[in-house]
């Protein structure tokens, strides 16, 4: 079955959803693509000469007839779909990693309502939804080349993932991941039926994580922080989608451990891409956390207790420099 076949049974059935969410408008794009083919074979038969290397083409030129729409549209949409995914996500792991009184109310209505499998299946639908769009996203743009014999669609591709719009680079999808292994785990570390067309595995080291799709589609993510080289430690992920440990981040940072990541600057830094203004936007990975502090239990608790002892450390120092500059000595 062809990928247009396949995506649009998969919109069909999302139609019955009650929960709306956009997504890659492929069919019509297609369609815009196809007639741009169509007027370009007439412009050719009507007494322009035919290339031997790009035939009936535009040959890295912009194309009049589909470029004034078509990546404003295919750049909105990304963004739709990328703000959809990323707080249909939120919400879900909010449910799982609920602190306090929420997580105590949650329990209770475990009694009443099967939220385990519920939380489940949104969780296998968040991952199709991505996978699916992203395909779409891909095709479209290849598409786009082919026809114009162009590399137009691959620099909006780098553009988008410049601009953190590209949904299989998203730290939601690593947390997603993590979720369904932590629900494998919670099943005595049986696959669950959900994720049949899905599986996701952490190396020994736990230095990686590899996703895995249905047609040889896999994605690995580097858990290896970059500034201590080690395993990801109560892991965060800036908005340029850098992973670190909190402790690492808030030192490259300027800030302690004990005012957190989002106490940084405006003008901060990340470390790898030094793109600015990355630590306003960053994303707690705490199903990543709980993933790693089930597997590597004694790491983590080696961990944990270097960190506290970071911070007991960095909030004597502040408070007794804050008392000094008080009484003025």
């Amino acid at each position: 079955m062809k990928f247009g076949e396949t995506f649009m049974e998969y919109l069909q059935g999302e139609e019955g959803s009650d929960k709306y969410c956009p997504h890659v408008e492929y069919k019509r794009l297609k369609k815009v693509l196809k007639s741009c083919r169509a007027t370009l074979k007439e412009s050719n038969s009507n007494g322009q000469e035919e290339d031997d290397h790009a035939s009936n083409l535009c040959q890295f030129q912009p194309c009049q007839l589909c470029d004034q729409n078509f990546f404003s549209e295919l750049q909105k949409e990304a963004s739709d779909i990328a703000g959809c995914f990323s707080s249909r996500v939120r919400r879900l792991l909010q449910l799982h990693t609920a602190p306090g009184m929420q997580k105590y109310l949650l329990t209770l209505r475990q009694c009443f309502k099967n939220d385990q499998q519920a939380m489940r299946q949104e969780c296998q639908i968040l991952i199709d939804y991505a996978l699916m769009n992203a395909i779409a996203m891909q095709k479209i743009l290849k598409k786009y080349d082919k026809v114009h014999c162009s590399v137009n669609g691959r620099n909006f591709k780098s553009k988008m993932r410049a601009e953190h719009l590209e949904i299989l680079q998203s730290p939601w999808l690593i947390e997603l991941g993590a979720l369904s292994l932590n629900f494998n785990e919670s099943n005595g570390g049986k696959s669950n039926d959900i994720f049949s067309h899905f599986s996701c595995n952490l190396s020994d080291t736990g230095s990686t994580m590899t996703l895995m799709f249905p047609d040889s589609v896999k994605l690995e993510y580097d858990l290896t922080c970059p500034i201590c080289l080690d395993m990801v430690f109560n892991p965060y992920a800036l908005g340029c989608g850098h992973l670190f440990c909190k402790s690492c981040a808030c030192t490259a940072a300027s800030v302690m451990i004990f005012q957190g990541i989002k106490a940084a600057s405006n003008v901060s830094k990340c470390p790898v891409c030094r793109e600015v203004g990355t630590y306003s936007n960053a994303v707690h990975m705490l199903e990543l956390d709980l993933l790693l502090k089930k597997r590597f239990k004694q790491y983590w608790k080696e961990r944990h207790a270097s960190e506290r002892a970071e911070m007991v450390k960095q909030s004597k120092l502040y408070w007794d420099n804050q008392t000094r500059y008080a009484i003025g000595y």
